[in-house]
């Protein structure tokens, strides 16, 4: 679910906020509730966490700019999963990777021009079997070459 306009996304911060704050390490859950129901965190959503739990913005931001799994702008249509586990690292994935970030024209936690891709690492996917491997929505891919990454890609942006 995504919610547009400053004004209503406050509003989803402000609720969640009140509804998480009282429990026992609640930035997390807030954090998680925040992204979960907007995509990412926005940024005017800082002070308003920051407030409910009675944190410096600077404390809030450290949070979100800790870990990776937090976004501070909004994702694309679909987030593509590559994996960067040793397994998928021995059969090739540091090549696919530079192939698709080169391909996409964007880096790690990115989102392309057109807002269709946003690009994340992930340290396993359970697929190590079939190395290297990628998720693009709940579906996970297998021995990815750039052959398959090219056609999967031009398949999603022609229904995207």
């Amino acid at each position: 679910m995504t919610v547009s306009g400053t004004t209503d996304q406050q509003a989803v911060v402000q609720e969640i906020a009140a509804a998480l704050k009282d429990k026992p390490g609640a930035l997390l859950p807030i954090l998680h509730g925040v992204q979960d129901t907007l995509g990412y965190i926005p940024s005017e959503s800082i002070p308003d966490i920051a407030k409910a739990l009675n944190l410096s913005r600077a404390e809030v931001h450290g949070v979100v700019s800790f870990y990776h799994y937090f976004r501070n702008t909004p994702p694309g249509k679909q987030t593509i999963h590559l994996c960067r586990a040793e397994s998928c690292q021995s059969m090739g994935s540091k090549e696919l990777e530079a192939h698709v970030k080169t391909s996409l024209g964007i880096d790690f936690h990115e989102t392309t021009a057109d807002g269709k891709f946003s690009l994340e690492p992930v340290y396993c996917l359970g697929n190590c079997a079939c190395s290297p491997a990628m998720q693009i929505g709940n579906e996970v891919y297998g021995r990815v070459s750039t052959t398959l990454f090219d056609s999967t890609i031009n398949e999603l942006r022609d229904v995207l």
